[in-house]
């Protein structure tokens, strides 16, 4: 199975390539143009050499206002910032803008969040991925984005880069008609990534009293979190395709370029 390519940042976490992933019929997705990642607070052009050398040209934000405030990104030079807030409609359990500060307070996240709470707040979280109009502006500007020739390589990202980014990358995926394990494999492999990043939170969430639990529930990704983006989908238009163009408002000619331009 084949899964997006990690790229090695210096000062960008969770940053990959969807290139070379394996499409039906024989074709991969193109290299070099869609690319996912955690928020760009920290990068730093002197000193990524690697990340400055992929030569992004528009990146797209796909957090919250308040996330963007706590934390706004440094775009690398020449690139093009394109704010696309999934949840700027009050929808879904609103957990997936919430990681830290959930975190923050073991003893109120364990009443609010334990024994499952978070998972069916993530779940709540991806049906609205799919569902609100907030969502379904910022992904059909994130396909509109990759869609666009000559518009050179895009990056787009949350906080994470696994909840609202990982949506964006099933989505994509499904598009260029990539089988839905080819797209499981591939949402599922960001998890040592994240793990990782977010260890020194999650370790004293849980010496502090936290559930680890909720710890492992909301700073990774699960099978049940994608599938229920895809059942509502599925749900709701019939199959992707339909949800791009009723759900999304995205024309043919859009996802036809689209799959010319990732698909090689």
């Amino acid at each position: 199975m084949q899964y997006a390519h990690i790229v090695e940042s210096a000062t960008v976490a969770n940053l990959r390539d969807l290139g070379g992933i394996d499409l039906p019929g024989g074709a991969r997705v193109t290299p070099g143009i869609a690319f996912r990642s955690g928020q760009l607070d920290r990068f730093d052009a002197s000193g990524d050499p690697l990340f400055t050398a992929l030569g992004i040209r528009t990146v797209i934000d796909l957090r919250t206002e308040a996330e963007r405030s706590a934390r706004p990104d440094r775009v690398p030079g020449g690139a093009h910032l394109l704010v696309a807030d999934v949840l700027a409609d009050a929808s879904g359990s609103g957990a997936t803008a919430a990681l830290a500060s959930a975190m923050a307070d073991p003893g109120t996240a364990n009443l609010l969040l334990g024994n499952g709470g978070a998972e069916r707040a993530l779940v709540e979280d991806y049906r609205a991925f799919v569902t609100s109009p907030s969502a379904r502006q910022a992904y059909k500007q994130l396909i509109t984005a990759l869609a666009h020739r000559g518009g050179g390589p895009v990056l787009f990202h949350c906080t994470a880069g696994k909840d609202r980014t990982g949506w964006g990358a099933a989505l994509v995926l499904l598009l260029l008609g990539a089988d839905v394990q080819t797209v499981q494999a591939e949402y599922l492999a960001v998890n040592p990534a994240v793990r990782a990043e977010f260890a020194p939170l999650t370790d004293a969430f849980v010496a502090a009293g936290g559930d680890p639990a909720i710890a492992e529930a909301v700073f990774s990704v699960r099978p049940a979190y994608l599938a229920a983006a895809i059942e509502t989908m599925t749900e709701y238009w019939g199959d992707v395709d339909s949800y791009a163009r009723a759900g999304l408002g995205l024309k043919d000619e859009t996802l036809d370029s689209l799959r010319e331009r990732l698909t090689s």
